[in-house]
């Protein structure tokens, strides 16, 4: 297990904590294994009945490492970035998750598999994937139209702009707004409390809530994971990666 992901498990809770600060927590290979990992075995593990993810107060992760992505980026379905997404989607347990500072690209549509977001008042959502040269992933061009409406989900995708934790509450992806420096407890404390409840009770009213959506969202991951892949490696995604490792505006007049 990668030390860029820390595991603990007390009171029925598996908190996964995303510990990368040096890179703002973005996210590569390791630690979606580590993630993958962890997720499955909590799948069957009867002394878990609840998982949390959090990062720290000040980042819960600034998405996918554009270093990594540009270097080796995951042009099969069973790289560990698109097997981390249909983990999430599919699993069968309560997931919680407590985010502060930036969620950017797949920060955010991870969330949209959650059934408890909790935010610090200083979280930063943002799903800036047509600026990468890159189309959304995550089941998000399905999800989120349904929770934002068609006007302000095509705002958020098309344009990429970031929007803020209060907008989230309102348009329901957060449900509870905290002070950063109390958030990871505070989402402790809730996963707590739903940790106590009957496992099987827990497990049932999810698929019921999920059932009629399930199969749409499994299809619409796969269908985005193939455009995805196809544009990761096109002259745009390329040129966008480039320009922000080099720290300058991209140039997208010849894509």
């Amino acid at each position: 297990m990668t030390s860029d992901i820390l595991t603990h498990t007390e009171a029925g809770v598996l908190t996964l904590t995303i510990n990368r600060p040096a890179k703002k927590n973005s996210l590569i290979n390791p630690m979606y294994e580590a993630m993958i990992e962890a997720l499955t075995s909590a799948a069957t593990d009867t002394q878990v009945r609840v998982v949390l993810i959090q990062g720290h107060e000040t980042a819960f992760t600034a998405g996918n490492d554009l270093g990594e992505f540009l270097h080796t980026p995951p042009v099969t379905a069973d790289a560990p970035a698109f097997r981390f997404l249909r983990c999430i989607a599919g699993f069968p347990k309560p997931l919680i998750a407590a985010v502060a500072g930036p969620a950017v690209g797949v920060g955010t549509t991870l969330l949209l598999h959650c059934d408890l977001v909790f935010a610090g008042d200083n979280a930063v959502f943002s799903v800036p994937f047509v600026n990468l040269g890159l189309c959304p992933e995550a089941a998000v061009s399905y999800l989120l139209p349904r929770l934002f409406g068609h006007q302000r989900a095509s705002e958020a995708l098309l344009t990429g702009e970031a929007f803020y934790a209060e907008a989230a509450q309102e348009a329901g992806l957060v449900c509870r707004i905290v002070p950063p420096t109390e958030l990871n407890a505070y989402a402790q404390a809730q996963a707590r409390k739903m940790a106590a409840k009957p496992l099987a009770s827990l497990i049932e009213t999810k698929r019921l809530l999920k059932l009629g959506v399930q199969p749409h969202i499994n299809a619409r991951i796969e269908e985005e994971r193939e455009v995805f892949q196809r544009m990761l490696v096109e002259p745009a995604a390329k040129e966008a990666f480039s320009a922000f490792l080099d720290k300058r505006k991209p140039d997208f007049s010849q894509c």
